[in-house]
């Protein structure tokens, strides 16, 4: 049975379901990753009302279906079950961490369902029912490393949590390291949601060893646990920073600024980011969210393939894979963070590298921007750090 249909569900006496095109919502509230995934469900929100706004998809609203989602793995996935199976949607936007995604596969695959997946995450996998609009590795781990070793040293510690992103992250890193004659001193890899004093200890051996910066593939709650182990062990940043892929604004705000200042973040957008483009999302989101509330590069991404989504479905007139699939090869929407494109050969985004520090006000102080968007290449076997990526300290 194909679960894709794309024809809008009317409003009828018997019908008590919105009418219009309905699209699920795969976000969690109480995963370990939660306050990111809210901001990502905020801003697939904005983007549907922005497109319903003008006009839905040939005059037909979108109309988000947003079931409860657990903290596991098995949770997303048995809601993923649910929008194909009895809300018969024929696109996903969501999930978060790698292991949530690689749980959902399986059932959008066998409904022939599209998913939109707005995180970074650690490449090497393709889907041909999922796209992929956060980062891979040769368009954050390539420019972060080439900036650390150039303005810190060639010692790095990798530290992160056990489960697929940060394993496949740091081996794809030590490459990229020790191709470039660096060193990785020391690898450690701690529970889920591990106590503070957990991080305490790792950081201790960091403070012994001595590298030059420490990789964290650490995400969600664990952050924030991190980087206050970090201050409170006296460490400094100047000399032995944080970097990471990970750490963004909703951590940024569960911090102090003594906490935050000095660590390293690549991503393709900050809220910092002072484009007309970006300047009118963070407007606009925050009018909605409250002046307060902290946006991601996920949040952003999230934003972006709503709108890519829509275009492709004008065009297609159908939501359905089999008639959206093409439409998006060499989709392209002028975002936040610049003009993205979907590569279709990959089904991977074009992004724009960015490198910030944070700053003593917890902003994101952006260092580096790419001059142009990076093709994206997810399977990275062999990739050069460039040092010429004219950041400055």
């Amino acid at each position: 049975m194909d679960h894709a249909v794309s024809a809008p569900i009317p409003a009828t006496p018997g019908n008590t379901r919105e009418a219009g095109h309905r699209v699920g919502l795969l976000f969690s509230r109480t995963s370990l990753t939660a306050a990111t995934e809210i901001t990502q469900d905020n801003a697939t929100r904005l983007a549907i009302d922005e497109i319903n706004a003008q006009g839905g998809i040939g005059g037909v609203p979108l109309v988000p279906v947003a079931p409860e989602v657990g903290a596991t793995p098995e949770a997303y996935r048995s809601a993923a079950e649910w929008l194909c199976d009895t809300q018969n949607v024929p696109v996903i936007f969501g999930t978060h961490m790698s292991s949530t995604r690689k749980a959902v596969l399986p059932v959008i695959e066998s409904r022939r369902v599209l998913l939109f997946y707005a995180t970074l995450y650690e490449g090497f996998e393709f889907s041909p029912y999922c796209f992929y609009t956060g980062s891979v590795p040769n368009q954050n781990s390539v420019v972060l490393a080439s900036h650390v070793m150039r303005h810190y040293g060639d010692r790095v510690l990798f530290v992160g949590g056990q489960y697929v992103y940060p394993r496949e992250s740091n081996r794809i890193m030590r490459e990229l390291y020790e191709h470039a004659g660096g060193t990785v001193v020391g690898e450690t890899y701690l529970p889920l949601d591990a106590p503070q004093a957990d991080f305490a200890e790792v950081l201790k051996r960091a403070r012994d060893e001595r590298p030059d910066a420490i990789y964290s593939t650490v995400v969600g709650r664990d952050i924030v646990k991190l980087y206050r182990a970090y201050r409170e062990l006296g460490l400094d940043p100047a000399r032995m920073p944080i970097v990471s892929l990970a750490t963004n604004e909703t951590d940024v705000a569960a911090l102090s600024a003594e906490a935050a200042e000095g660590h390293i973040t690549a991503a393709p957008w900050f809220d910092s980011l002072e484009s007309a483009a970006s300047r009118r999302f963070v407007q606009a989101y925050r009018a909605r969210y409250g002046q307060d509330a902290p946006i991601t590069a996920g949040a952003e991404a999230a934003y972006f393939q709503v709108h890519l989504v829509a275009d492709a479905a004008r065009r297609a007139g159908s939501l359905a894979a089999a008639e959206l699939m093409p439409a998006l090869n060499g989709a392209s929407f002028e975002a936040p963070q610049g003009r993205v494109t979907i590569d279709g050969e990959t089904q991977h985004t074009w992004l724009w590298p960015r490198i910030a520090r944070i700053d003593a006000q917890r902003r994101f102080d952006i260092l580096y921007s790419a001059p142009a968007p990076v093709r994206p290449v997810p399977y990275l076997v062999d990739h050069a750090l460039d040092f010429d990526d004219h950041s400055t300290t």
